[in-house]
């Protein structure tokens, strides 16, 4: 009876794990954020208790991975919202490569060394830094690569405003103030609460509206 009882249990948590999952919505495990990653860990636990005390009853594992479910949901939803909120979880991207020069300062404060560099760039075929325009160390840890056109160094868009809010550390990287970034849009009469997406390539501005994203 016992056996039967652990059988049942583990298929049991099986079906809501996967219920759990489809409603904390889809994303590889690569790029679980640090909220997904707790709550995943402690659903496992929760579930992994319950199988082993079988004796124990059912609930004692459902209702706190159900208020887990909850929490996660939640907190998703208010950083959508929120971006500061979505940088103090997840953190930001981080400009590994910048024209072509490895930018160590940015290496050693997320702990990342040039072995780390080479390795994920070997696994995109690249085959030395010289190919490399921009790296880009992702939240997730992955590198985004792109490489130089023809010996070439490009213009990459760096983002300015994102959902409405300004960036300031890009500003701060292209050497504009916040002043200048309201005067161009003064200049367009854009208000910067209509401005879902704003970027910076080369020597311009480039804008898009909420109005943009919705027709």
């Amino acid at each position: 009876m016992d056996y039967i009882n652990v059988v049942l249990r583990t298929l049991f948590f099986y079906v809501l794990i996967t219920v759990v999952y489809r409603f904390m919505g889809k994303r590889e495990i690569g790029e679980l954020s640090i909220i997904d990653l707790i709550v995943s860990i402690l659903i496992a636990e929760l579930a992994a208790m319950s199988i082993d005390n079988y004796k124990m009853s059912i609930l004692l594992s459902v209702l706190p991975i159900s208020a887990l479910v909850v929490l996660q949901i939640g907190i998703s939803k208010i950083a959508l919202k929120h971006s500061s909120l979505r940088t103090l979880l997840d953190g930001k991207p981080s400009l590994i490569v910048n024209r072509g020069k490895v930018n160590f300062k940015e290496m050693l404060k997320q702990r990342y060394n040039l072995e780390d560099l080479l390795t994920q760039l070997r696994a995109r075929q690249v085959k030395s830094l010289e190919e490399v325009d921009y790296a880009i160390l992702e939240t997730s840890g992955k590198l985004s690569v792109f490489l130089k056109q023809r010996g070439k160094s490009g213009a990459y868009p760096l983002a300015v405003i994102l959902d409405g809010e300004i960036q300031k550390d890009t500003l701060k990287f292209l050497h504009k103030s916040t002043n200048w970034l309201l005067d161009t849009l003064e200049q367009e009469k854009i208000p910067l609460e209509d401005v879902f997406y704003a970027f910076y390539k080369g020597t311009k501005l480039f804008i898009i509206k909420n109005t943009d994203c919705i027709s």
